[in-house]
């Protein structure tokens, strides 16, 4: 449904040029959920705004439902208006003096293609039905939360059935108690309707519950693209390591038959090809995969003291010290060990990423 291929757009700014995509490919299918996720300024949106029309990319191709809508090598550039997609930003840019009812039917009068009265009634409360706010089509837009406001620009953004939504960090300006109940809402209705939506985020847990597929940018480039499961279990090199979820990481060498020596010993793993002994490599482990209990309880080859404890009502995070490295472990909220306890910790050795 989406083709991006050799993306290429650069800026000029204060410290000179900026490559802001350095040749991203990208395909998403019909259908599909695709989340861009990577920190300010990793080339998400300019990404976004190339498919939408707002940017004209230097060079590549865009594809939309396999019409070429941009490609400066061969001169297409095909308006936003004309692409036939349905976009939901930040800030939600719901008109104050209108009802929701106006809101929604803007695109449906205002637009390229025009419709009867009962045609665009129909339409709008279709839409508005989907969002769950059929009941508030009157209401001023003034009158409305945070979280119905986002409701109306993503049922605007939809009553024209465009094949394509894109959406540009829409939930970011939401609490956290109403921005976790309106991915859940997000997806439901994205996937009713089947539209093929590219999402832009920054923030992890939205990207990993959202997307069917995530896309990890950095410095105008895509680092891996994979199933949510993939990207947190299986990160294919450091910064998606760091970028992803939380993980500690400890420095060590390779001490040779896949071995790598730590602070705390020698561990058994499976290395990446080409290095050598003696060769610096990063190891990383999630808290989740550490497992700590009272050092009394159970034998274990580590011992180590716990430094710190941070409850957070299902979970407990702990901090704690094995031979001078710090690792931070997530077991249940009703833990009962406590700081300045000597515990005993396992660290499974399956669990370890190794990165050169």
């Amino acid at each position: 449904m989406i083709s991006i291929r050799d993306l290429r757009k650069s800026f000029t700014a204060q410290q000179g040029r900026v490559d802001a995509l350095r040749g991203i490919n990208l395909e998403v299918g019909e259908g599909e959920f695709c989340v861009l996720l990577g920190p300010s300024g990793c080339g998400k949106t300019t990404t976004l705004r190339c498919v939408a029309g707002l940017e004209r990319p230097d060079g590549g191709e865009i594809e939309i439902g396999g019409r070429m809508v941009n490609s400066p090598g061969q001169q297409v550039y095909v308006p936003t208006e004309k692409r036939e997609i349905g976009m939901v930003f930040q800030s939600y840019a719901i008109w104050p003096h209108m009802s929701v009812f106006q809101n929604v039917a803007f695109p449906l009068t205002q637009g390229q293609k025009h419709f009867s009265k009962s045609v665009v009634v129909d339409k709008v409360r279709s839409a508005l039905k989907r969002v769950q706010l059929d009941d508030l089509e009157q209401r001023p837009a003034t009158d409305l939360s945070g979280g119905q406001q986002q409701r109306v620009a993503m049922a605007r953004a939809m009553v024209t059935d465009s094949k394509v939504l894109l959406m540009d960090e829409p939930l970011s300006n939401l609490d956290a108690r109403l921005r976790e109940q309106m991915r859940v809402e997000l997806k439901k209705i994205t996937k009713s309707i089947g539209v093929t939506t590219l999402y832009v985020t920054h923030d992890q847990a939205e990207a990993l519950s959202l997307g069917d597929k995530v896309c990890v940018m950095n410095l105008g480039e895509i680092l891996q693209i994979a199933p949510p499961q993939d990207i947190y279990a299986r990160p294919v090199n450091l910064f998606v390591a760091q970028f992803v979820g939380e993980m500690n990481f400890v420095q060590g060498k390779v001490a040779g038959a896949g071995r790598v020596e730590l602070p705390f010993g020698l561990l058994s793993t499976v290395l990446p090809n080409g290095l050598q002994a003696g060769a610096p490599v990063t190891l990383a482990i999630r808290p989740e995969h550490v497992t700590v209990a009272s050092a009394s309880a159970q034998a274990a080859p580590l011992r180590g003291k716990i430094t710190s404890k941070n409850y957070l009502g299902d979970a407990a995070l702990l901090e704690v010290d094995v031979n001078g490295v710090t690792l931070l472990a997530k077991l249940a909220g009703d833990s009962d060990l406590a700081i300045g306890q000597e515990a005993a910790v396992e660290l499974p050795a399956h669990r370890w990423h190794v990165f050169p």
